[in-house]
């Protein structure tokens, strides 16, 4: 259900009745409330003076909302179908989320409504530095263009690494840089519905794809690393971004992803506990450098790994625990190589394939969608 409370002083601080209501805060994300009672649960997100809720008990949730009426005088918006420029549509396969009036907001305002589509939202054979091209005098176009793009890869994984390494010139933004961000709005053009897809029918084993790339930008030599977690056959988690510091070779920058992913993992399970999903034993964690799963498994490999930070030996921590299970994987079915770097329309268009991302308006599932 969708509310937005109209009451001027509804901060997330007055929201302290929830607690009274028998609801728990998550303690790692304090804008997220739940329910429980047996069978039936009721969470409710909170962004600013917007909630949403959802459950398993019609009554409950009802229930709660009379509560949070009697108290903030709400606007019950019926079912989410639209909060914070994401589109919600139901069908008996699945949920759908995307951003198709957010991308034609963005290809409109920036003169790219009629442009030509292209397959791939960065060009694999094009290598930016800040020397790329001509500083431009006002980088105002190409700081709001990335602004709005960062905000389009909260259900857009597939433009995350073009988005992530173009977000590394905002303050010394050359010609180049500004036509690289325009590929975007092409690669957009033509997927402009393309979001997240929640299957009806999906499992829920918890699996995640760790991936590198050594040494990727020209001006610092920092890698890249990038991981996604899929929930059965859906997406649910993914992240692209430069490392901090320097790898001394591939394993090593492969080892460092490694340790994000495994935060991300350990934030995700309990998550999930905290929800009332069932656990399963291990999250099982892919990698396609040997090495790297070596360093993990290996603690007395001194002399390669005496530099890393402490932190970043979290992954051992968490294999030894249980919480993950780390296993080797064909560089093909690296689920997490596109957030890692370019790739070739065919590589890329087959990597993307398998992430369960939905193109609305060119499926067959938009009959029965709501």
């Amino acid at each position: 259900m969708g509310l937005s409370k109209q009451a001027g002083n509804g901060t997330l601080s007055s929201l302290r009745l929830l607690w009274m209501l028998v609801i728990s805060s998550f303690f790692y994300d304090h804008s997220l409330f739940i329910k429980k009672q047996s069978e039936s649960f009721t969470v409710i997100l909170v962004y600013v003076d917007d909630l949403v809720l959802t459950g398993n008990d019609i009554g409950e949730i009802n229930s709660i909302k009379q509560v949070l009426d009697d108290k903030f005088k709400i606007k019950d918006l019926g079912d989410l179908k639209y909060f914070l420029g994401m589109e919600v549509a139901r069908s008996n396969s699945g949920i759908h989320i995307y951003q198709r009036k957010y991308t034609m907001d963005l290809l409109r305002d920036f003169g790219y409504l009629d442009c030509k589509p292209l397959s791939t939202p960065f060009d694999y054979s094009q290598k930016l530095s800040k020397e790329s091209g001509t500083i431009l005098t006002d980088n105002t176009v190409y700081r709001q263009l990335i602004g709005r793009l960062l905000y389009l890869t909260n259900t857009r994984p597939d433009v995350s690494y073009a988005v992530g390494r173009l977000s590394q010139f905002l303050d010394c933004a050359t010609t180049s840089h500004l036509q690289a961000a325009f590929r975007v709005l092409r690669y957009l053009k033509g997927r402009p519905a393309t979001g997240l897809f929640f299957s009806s029918t999906s499992n829920l084993h918890l699996t995640g794809f760790a991936d590198a790339d050594w040494a990727t930008s020209a001006d610092t030599r920092r890698s890249i690393s990038g991981y996604c977690f899929m929930l059965g056959n859906s997406l649910i988690s993914w992240k692209s971004k430069k490392q901090t510091t320097v790898a001394k070779s591939s394993a090593e920058a492969e080892y460092r992803s490694l340790a994000v992913a495994t935060c991300e993992a350990s934030w995700l399970s309990f998550l999930m506990d905290f929800i009332g999903l069932p656990l399963q034993k291990s999250i099982t964690l892919f990698c396609d450098n040997q090495s790297a799963i070596h360093i993990a498994n290996n603690p007395i490999f001194h002399e390669r790994t005496k530099h890393i930070e402490v932190d970043c030996h979290i992954v051992r921590e968490k294999h030894l625990s249980g919480l993950i299970h780390l296993m080797p994987v064909r560089s093909n079915d690296q689920l997490a190589d596109f957030l890692t770097k370019a790739l070739p329309p065919g590589p890329f268009l087959a990597n993307v394939s398998k992430l369960g991302l939905l193109d609305l308006h060119n499926s067959s599932l938009r009959e029965g969608v709501t």
